[in-house]
């Protein structure tokens, strides 16, 4: 019997990670989906039909370190290698007035879709060389903005990613530190600066070890999901009014199922093959458009910046 290829995604319990999930199940992969909620992730994939044997449901809150290391112990208990991880998770908190900060006490957006991830791929590496894959992939999902080069990371509102020399990381990122700058908090912000720190180590995890380990790192923007949960924490008519706003004015919009068969194919396709790329399919959908590289921003292409990140994260994650 031929040997089912393992994924792991985070935050696979809604929006693009789910439709990643369904997707990835459906061309014959064994989806492991990591989630902090573990019966509405059973619920939600039971919803979309998904095969009881394409998928195993394992704790995962990325805003803990402990369970980051949790999970990598569950994840190998169970035995199966692993060709891909996709890191999907991320939180979006516009509206805090003060920063919220993760058990670790870290400013909670930076520790969950940044330091997280940044502890996660590191702990998996091992097992994605081992994976026996000619080609394991690593995957970290991007977004337009935290790039001021694309239309959508044009908008200064409520300012641009902008990661200062990285005082704030510097100085142990600890309350009354929230922003990775060493400025004042602002939430909006914050998001994306996590998200700009996101294509900087898929960067410098290419610059380190793809040529030795084979694996693929990427980064990808399927479009906007203006219904995602992501929005959850915005004001409910914001949420009303942005996806109408990226169908009629932007064209912007893309559907949570079209956005995971997007996630679905850069995990799986040959075509996404080349490490160190940010695949976009741009911003304004037209139907059957192929897929490019993006350019960056001058930021997210500083290298002495991404190793600086590097060295900082791997301090405040304890490896």
């Amino acid at each position: 019997m031929e040997r089912k290829s393992t994924v792991i995604i985070t935050g696979a319990s809604s929006g693009v990670g789910l439709q990643g999930a369904r997707s990835l199940a459906q061309k014959g992969w064994h989806v492991i989906m990591a989630c902090r909620n573990l019966a509405k992730t059973e619920q939600a994939a039971q919803a979309l039909g998904m095969p009881k044997d394409s998928y195993t449901i394992i704790p995962l809150d990325l805003a803990s370190l402990q369970s980051v290391r949790d999970f990598v112990t569950k994840f190998r208990q169970t035995g199966k290698s692993l060709d891909a991880l996709v890191c999907n998770a991320a939180v979006y908190l516009p509206l805090l007035k003060q920063p919220m900060y993760s058990i670790d006490g870290y400013e909670i957006s930076v520790a969950t879709n940044h330091l997280g991830h940044f502890l996660l791929a590191n702990l998996l590496l091992d097992d994605l060389k081992k994976s026996g894959n000619p080609e394991p992939r690593l995957v970290i999902l991007g977004t337009v903005t935290a790039n001021p080069k694309e239309l959508g990371g044009k908008i200064p509102i409520p300012a641009p990613p902008d990661l200062g020399n990285l005082k704030g990381l510097e100085d142990g990122f600890k309350a009354p530190i929230a922003m990775i700058d060493g400025k004042k908090f602002k939430p909006g912000k914050a998001y994306k600066d996590s998200k700009l720190c996101n294509v900087l180590t898929m960067l410098e995890l290419d610059r380190r070890f793809h040529a030795s380990s084979g694996i693929t790192f990427s980064s990808f923007y399927p479009g906007c999901v203006a219904t995602t949960p992501l929005f959850r924490n915005h004001y409910p008519l914001f949420q009303k009014i942005f996806p109408l706003f990226q169908k009629n004015i932007t064209g912007g919009y893309v559907s949570e199922e079209l956005a995971g068969d997007r996630l679905g194919e850069v995990v799986a396709d040959p075509k996404f093959s080349k490490s160190g790329s940010y695949w976009s399919w741009g911003n304004r959908q037209k139907e059957g458009r192929p897929s490019f590289e993006q350019e960056l921003s001058n930021e997210a292409l500083d290298q002495s910046k991404a190793k600086k990140l590097w060295e900082l994260s791997a301090k405040l994650v304890g490896l």
